[in-house]
């Protein structure tokens, strides 16, 4: 664990990493003796001593005195970052590691773009881990870049403020937030860089979705696309256009799945994004399966997949619900079953387009044990898909599972 370094610590690391001995550094205005005790605290240098000290190790005077110095932040943050940004299915307890790394010095960190993004990051981790408090610490950091003017950072704090309320499935005030903070900052600087335009466009689409309102969400990502193109700025299409594929095949239409799945696979193939063309082949598996009911034409390629592409936790939670879904429809109901109780959604999951087309599992799973003639159970994967959909907007998938619902519960 880091702690905060002392005067006499700092000077003795940076005396170490010059390469420099006691009596090097000590030269002919120092003692060795002396320097010796200030650098295990057991002597205050002068301000005359310190300075000579500095100049020696070639630093300013404030950076020894600093009670966090930039050089140290700078090192931290490195460490930090690297905890930060393990993927998901690699996790294991990095998040308390960073969460003890920063700890000590979080209330030093006060002023400086590492001190802002330490607290950022600090801010996000105490929220992953359910601690109390973490909204202190983001504000914190947004006040520093607001006097910093270090606009993107302001933003994506922002952003990360309304995705709380979205990960509580609370979208309505995810949305308002998102407006608020996207105002609030429009209004504040005339000018705002491309890759923050397209992360509020984005991010505003999906929340739109999210409680409904496709007219807006589509008006917000149509406008993303152009802003993209006109600027050459390829950030964030191909979520763009992910987002875009995914609402033209809940409303089937057919020329638009194949122009935005094709600019998806050519964005995929020039960066070599295999979550881009992953996301093509599950489009296109998940067509077969939910809307043309091309069964078996689904499941040779939900195999032929899984031999071409190392899937992690979430593409095999997406591989064994069609997998189900397709031995469902081919009428091998214990075989689905058994692909079905195999998928686990993942935490991270909150958009309700992603929960809607994975709650369609239990619906699946009961209609498979009406067929087997156990209607108990039958009843008990029914509700558990109708309880989780209530709160959700509209889709193609809530009215399956909906009607699901009402067909076991009324016996039919």
């Amino acid at each position: 664990m880091c702690h905060i370094e002392t005067l006499g610590e700092r000077i003795r690391k940076l005396r170490k990493q010059q390469k420099f001995t006691l009596e090097a550094l000590a030269g002919s205005e120092l003692t060795k003796g002396m320097l010796s005790l200030i650098e295990n605290n057991k002597a205050n240098p002068s301000m005359e001593s310190l300075t000579y000290i500095a100049k020696r190790l070639g630093v300013e005077v404030s950076e020894l005195l600093e009670e966090v110095s930039s050089r140290e932040l700078r090192e931290i943050l490195a460490q930090v970052e690297k905890l930060y940004y393990t993927k998901f299915d690699e996790l294991l307890d990095e998040h308390e590691q960073l969460i003890a790394v920063i700890e000590p010095f979080a209330p030093k960190l006060t002023q400086g773009y590492e001190a802002a993004r330490l607290l950022e990051l600090y801010s996000r981790t105490l929220h992953y881990e359910k601690k109390d408090g973490w909204q202190v610490y983001s504000d914190r950091a947004a006040l520093i870049y607001e006097q910093m003017n270090i606009i993107p950072r302001r933003a994506s704090i922002g952003i990360f403020r309304a995705t709380v309320k979205f990960t509580e499935y609370d979208y309505n005030s995810a949305l308002n937030i998102l407006l608020k903070e996207r105002s609030e900052i429009e209004k504040q600087h005339t000018f705002i860089d491309p890759m923050t335009r397209l992360d509020f466009d984005y991010t505003e689409a999906v929340f739109h979705f999210a409680v409904g309102n496709s007219k807006d969400a589509l008006r917000v990502m149509e406008s993303g696309i152009e802003f993209s193109r006109a600027k050459q700025v390829f950030y964030r299409i191909d979520h763009l256009y992910r987002l875009a594929a995914f609402h033209a095949m809940m409303v089937r239409d057919e020329e638009k799945i194949k122009y935005y799945v094709k600019k998806i696979t050519l964005y995929g193939e020039f960066t070599d994004d295999i979550e881009a063309v992953f996301f093509t082949k599950f489009i296109e598996v998940h067509y077969l399966n939910s809307y043309e009911k091309s069964h078996e034409k689904a499941l040779d390629l939900i195999e032929d997949y899984n031999t071409k592409y190392q899937l992690g936790k979430v593409h095999e939670t997406f591989y064994h619900l069609e997998k189900g879904k397709a031995l469902f429809g081919l009428n091998k109901f214990e075989s689905a079953l058994v692909e079905l109780e195999k998928m686990e959604i993942p935490v991270y999951f909150n958009h309700p387009f992603d929960l809607a087309v994975l709650y369609e599992a239990d619906a699946y799973m009961a209609l498979s044990y009406v067929a087997l003639g156990n209607q108990k159970k039958a009843l008990v994967h029914a509700k558990l898909a109708y309880d989780n959909i209530l709160p959700m907007p509209h889709t193609p998938y809530k009215d399956f599972i909906n009607e699901t619902y009402e067909k076991i519960r009324s016996g039919h």
